[in-house]
């Protein structure tokens, strides 16, 4: 399997979140190349940084009212690994690799749509992710699951 690669597309601009987005690439990577023997424990880690991952966009996403469908997504897929880790757990290494297979595409659609709208909603209002500030409370507007996901990348393209 083909190591995931950190790449400019990936970037978006929000350094903690990027920060985190290449722990997932590396913890993915490590899960990826595990034997059978290790697997289990490359998934524990993996799942462990996911749960961190998620919670602390979770956390800013709470702070500044953002739509839940993005929250809704991160829980869907924590309970599918959760799932697939209790059945590799029993010995269903294929469904484990399976999951190895999906996870790159899922990841890079997530973080170039529901991540890029989310980092692009943050720099706009001026948050702080380090005391969950706003710094222009003022623009907060009324972004749903639907702009979320179309208007705020393409808004930040157009800035481009």
């Amino acid at each position: 399997m083909n190591p995931m690669e950190w790449n400019e597309n990936l970037e978006l601009g929000l350094a903690p979140m990027d920060a985190t987005h290449q722990e997932f690439i590396a913890t993915y990577n490590a899960l990826a190349a595990a034997d059978e023997a290790s697997f289990l424990a490359r998934l524990d880690d993996f799942m462990a940084h996911c749960v961190a991952h998620f919670d602390q966009e979770n956390e800013w996403m709470a702070a500044v009212n953002f739509p839940g469908c993005h929250k809704a997504e991160h829980d869907r897929v924590l309970a599918v690994m959760t799932d697939i880790r209790k059945r590799v757990e029993l010995g269903d290494l294929a469904l484990g690799r399976r999951l190895v297979e999906e996870l790159p595409p899922w990841f890079e659609n997530h973080a170039t749509g529901m991540d890029a709208a989310l980092a692009f909603h943050l720099e706009t209002i001026g948050f702080d992710t380090d005391t969950n500030t706003i710094g222009k409370p003022e623009l907060l507007s009324g972004v749903s699951c639907s702009t979320a996901d179309a208007v705020a990348p393409a808004e930040a393209e157009a800035q481009s």
